[in-house]
């Protein structure tokens, strides 16, 4: 009966990760899914975008780079095979959800959502290439990376969860509040995308197409909802002291705004010194680090205990951090 198990029950039945392994293989997932958003930032502002210039493969006659591709060839193959280490991160992260006891399907779902999302976007990114960086699937491909990086960061949190009913721990109307911060900072994620494809740096040295908007414009439009943002995560952690919150979500509502100041601060650089290629990069860093932010003080205004005991496979001393 063990030879016509499918290869994950095969692992599950021998193999118990302890709570402390099953959080590393989820947070391994959400820090590759960071690197290859900053790594892809990397590979269109050094204008490797078509380094190689064709999907699958790097040329029509090459799996891999080739040397009169030069440095732009290397950078885009080198993102392409960072692919390959985000899928061996999300494979140890469905595997470990897989394998916990007792079982948690809906770990285990959101662990599989995440393979669907890195092939969903490999082809997108493989489409981006061969439509010569058009601007519009460029910023599907980021909005893209950016859901993985949703999935990857609400699989860890739940890591540190229970599977019973959720409850509340603050009052409904600072929930709402925490939707209403959630939604704004998904459009200004968005907007970005618009900046992006506005803006000079196009990802190859060729004539690549631009979107229709003028940048300058784009740009403000960009800057009234991150006031926006800030404005709701002050109140945000205003309202949660008036509440008296727990002490952990007052201090995520805290985390979230210095992550703000200085996502603020670079972005008010970039633009007034013609936006650097270094500090777009830390920009995109920043867009990553925000929303995870994001993320964590909604995730932190419920609870889900724990029905049954866990079974770990191995002595874990640390008792898990509640969110």
């Amino acid at each position: 009966m063990v030879a016509v198990l499918n290869p994950l029950a095969y692992i599950a039945q021998r193999w118990t990760p302890s709570p402390r392994m099953l959080r590393r293989a989820a947070l391994s997932a959400v820090v590759m899914s960071v690197v290859i958003i900053v790594t892809g930032g990397a590979v269109r502002l050094t204008g490797s975008g078509l380094g190689c210039d064709t999907w699958p493969k790097c040329t029509d006659d090459s799996l891999v780079a080739t040397p009169e591709q030069g440095l732009h060839g290397a950078i885009e193959f080198g993102n392409r095979m960072l692919t390959y280490v985000l899928s061996a991160a999300v494979g140890w992260a469905i595997i470990a959800a897989r394998s916990v006891k007792p079982r948690r399907r809906g770990l285990s779902r959101l662990a599989w959502s995440q393979f669907w999302l890195v092939m969903f976007n490999g082809v997108l990114g493989g489409i981006t290439v061969l439509t010569e960086l058009n601007p519009w699937t460029v910023a599907g491909h980021f909005l893209a990376a950016t859901a993985l990086l949703t999935v990857t960061t609400l699989t860890w949190l739940r890591t540190r969860e229970g599977d019973g009913t959720p409850r509340p721990r603050v009052p409904r109307p600072v929930r709402k509040l925490s939707w209403a911060l959630i939604v704004s900072s998904g459009v200004l994620i968005a907007a970005g995308t618009l900046v992006t494809g506005s803006g000079r740096h196009a990802g190859d040295s060729s004539d690549v197409p631009r979107m229709p908007f003028d940048y300058v414009n784009v740009a403000h439009v960009h800057a009234v909802f991150a006031w926006v943002v800030c404005a709701l995560a002050v109140a945000m952690w205003l309202v949660l002291r008036v509440v008296d919150a727990p002490a952990d979500t007052r201090a995520r509502a805290r985390d979230l705004l210095l992550v703000l100041l200085a996502q603020g601060a670079i972005g008010y650089v970039q633009y007034f010194t013609d936006t650097p290629e270094l500090l777009v990069g830390a920009h995109m860093l920043g867009s990553c680090a925000v929303w995870i932010a994001v993320l964590r003080v909604a995730v932190s205004m419920r609870e889900r205990p724990r029905t049954t005991a866990e079974i770990p496979a191995q002595a874990d001393h640390q008792t898990p951090a509640t969110v």
